[in-house]
């Protein structure tokens, strides 16, 4: 029987470990959620807390082993999905044998839902309702999803001694690996872009592939930010005989964790150029997979198979939610930084939960902290900052770099190094005072930032998780460095999952009163990310440059527009409609008075 879900959001990866074991707490009511795969040190350590937890038998899986990466993921994701099967058959047995119980879990599903309806019908009614609430539950109700995270540029090479593995030894390569060899029937969601030698890779399993029912028993996720980026890389996918089953649209900026910016394109105008060309995506991607899939001489599915659009970034309200199921007829959103406030869905530890409840708009900020040159979504305040700033004092600046799993740059080591390791920080610190006498106190003070500010994010984003369960940290102390959108400024108190999720459907709000709308707080970020490009240029300023200016800012008024259209004539939000109206105004007024250099030296 086909699963229809239980619920129309679903909590995205955060960070390494702050959904690190969220299908353990959540998915036995229905609510899917998504594991990192990026570090299979914590992925190994949490196997043995939840092995002793729930007396199943351990057997450590070290690095002696050949393929101890993919083997770790593997056998962390089949025990994840036994733990969550057994949680599942024993709820099911609560909700049959307890009105309260069933009364409780209907209270978290939408109103709209089918399945609500029916458990009430049958509680109405009253005849024979043990038996045939049982025979409901076991038609209607299904788990979570166990989604997976797969960040395709972190893909490193990996050695033994001098000598390089073979490519599938890569570190996305092996966990991909390791979620195909695992027992679970779900998806992996790809994110931060296209890595052709990675996508390559599915070719290898045929669980990506439909089989003769035209069933796909593991799925592709596309995190992307623009219908461009999904076109493409859906494409791609195809003609290698392989179905994209979701594209999860997320806020270039209005979200947590690494933020990468589109050219000024704003979510709603995102949105809509989705909803107006999804058949083309799908028709599109469908012949070319039928022509892969024939050239393979494999089963091939003569109807498109199941495409499905979400969105998430910065949502925070029931109307918001409401409105973009309804208006965009996505099929569901993602709910991420609030949960961060949930213990009962997340792995945070009390004093950084604290933290992120005590937390103001001021304290969220966009950082240059990662290694990998992109910019970061993080807070003011961290155990993580607080350290990194102590060994710089100290004249001790960068980290140990135990894990490597961002050992990226090759310019001074051919196996790779961190930009946040103290090897890597040594050499561009002496590199930088040989050149102290050509440049001002001031130019010497910002590239010595530039060097020093980059933060262990392997470590700093798995901490917590140690931390909460109480499981040894060896090494170094770095602290723990979170990942929330913006969005997270508004919600200040630790709640409930009941709590939220009747937040995000019946609008029992836990929101501080003064949070601004999911568009204009958007709209306000790639203002002042656009302000940041112009007033931090320098040198000379090139055709390409003054190109790429002048197509962000038309389409930053573009989607002003946008939005002045649709908030005439939408009935939700009408409360705050001449609020909102005034904001939208004020930012194109402030979009017009940031001024694109001319092309010559500035």
């Amino acid at each position: 029987m086909a699963k229809i879900p239980l619920h129309t959001f679903h909590i995205p990866v955060m960070g390494l470990a702050y959904t690190i074991d969220s299908p353990i707490r959540v998915a036995q009511y229905g609510i899917s959620s998504v594991i990192a795969l990026a570090d299979d040190d914590l992925i190994e350590k949490m196997r043995n807390f939840y092995s002793n937890k729930f007396n199943i038998p351990y057997e450590e899986i070290t690095q002696k082993f050949q393929d101890y990466r993919a083997e770790r993921i593997t056998s962390y994701l089949n025990l994840v999905d036994k733990i969550v099967k057994e949680k599942f058959e024993n709820f099911k047995i609560e909700l049959a044998e307890s009105k309260t119980a069933l009364e409780n879990f209907m209270s978290m599903l939408p109103n709209t839902s089918d399945i609500k309806k029916g458990f009430q019908n049958l509680l109405d009614d009253g005849i024979a309702f043990k038996e045939n609430i049982q025979n409901y539950i076991e038609t209607h109700l299904f788990p979570g999803e166990i989604d997976v995270n797969i960040m395709t540029k972190l893909d490193k090479d990996n050695f033994i001694k001098n000598e390089q593995l073979p490519v599938e030894f890569n570190d996305a390569h092996a966990a991909l690996r390791g979620f195909a060899n695992s027992n679970l029937e779900s998806s992996v969601v790809l994110s931060a872009g296209m890595n052709p030698r990675l996508f390559g890779y599915f070719e290898n399993f045929p669980a990506f592939f439909p089989n003769e029912n035209n069933e796909l028993k593991k799925k592709i996720i596309l995190k992307v930010s623009d219908f461009r980026s999904a076109m493409i890389q859906g494409n791609f996918l195809a003609k290698k005989g392989l179905w994209v089953s979701e594209y999860r649209i997320e806020s270039g900026l209005n979200c947590g964790g690494h933020a990468f910016a589109t050219d000024g394109l704003l979510l709603g105008t995102i949105l809509e150029e989705f909803k107006q060309k999804k058949e083309q995506l799908v028709q599109s991607a469908h012949e070319l997979m039928i022509k892969a899939l024939q050239l393979k001489n494999q089963a091939f599915p003569k109807n498109p198979l199941e495409l499905k659009i979400t969105v998430q970034g910065g949502v925070g309200t029931a109307e918001e939610h409401a409105f973009l199921l309804d208006k965009y007829k996505v099929d569901a959103v993602g709910w991420g930084s609030p949960f961060l406030l949930v213990p009962e869905a997340t792995s945070v530890d009390k004093e950084t939960r604290t933290l992120l409840m005590n937390a103001k708009e001021d304290d969220f900020y966009l950082s240059n902290i990662s290694p990998l040159g992109v910019p970061f979504n993080t807070l003011k305040g961290t155990t993580n900052e607080f350290l990194k700033q102590k060994r710089i004092h100290e004249n001790k600046a960068g980290s140990s770099c135990p894990k490597k799993f961002l050992a990226l740059s090759k310019e001074y080591d051919p196996h790779g190094i961190c930009t946040a390791s103290k090897k890597y920080q040594d050499i561009k610190l002496e590199e930088l005072e040989s050149k102290k006498d050509s440049l001002s106190s001031e130019e010497f003070e910002k590239n010595k930032i530039k060097i020093t500010e980059k933060s262990c994010l392997c470590v700093g984003l798995a901490n917590a998780s140690y931390l909460e369960n109480d499981i040894k940290v060896k090494g170094q102390s770095q602290g723990v460095v979170i990942c929330p959108g913006p969005n997270l400024a508004y919600f200040d108190q630790e709640v409930s999952l009941k709590e939220m999720v009747q937040h995000i459907y019946q609008g029992k709000s836990v929101l501080r009163t003064d949070r601004p709308n999911l568009f204009v707080k958007e709209l306000k970020m790639y203002v002042d990310y656009f302000r940041n490009e112009i007033d931090n240029v320098s040198g000379e300023v090139t055709a390409m440059q003054l190109k790429k200016w002048n197509s962000f800012k038309a389409n930053i008024l573009e989607g002003i527009e946008y939005y002045q259209n649709l908030f005439s004539s939408t009935l939700y939000f009408k409360k705050e409609e001449d609020k909102i109206k005034k904001q939208f105004h004020f930012y194109k007024s402030e979009l017009n008075t940031i001024q694109i250099p001319k092309p010559e030296l500035v």
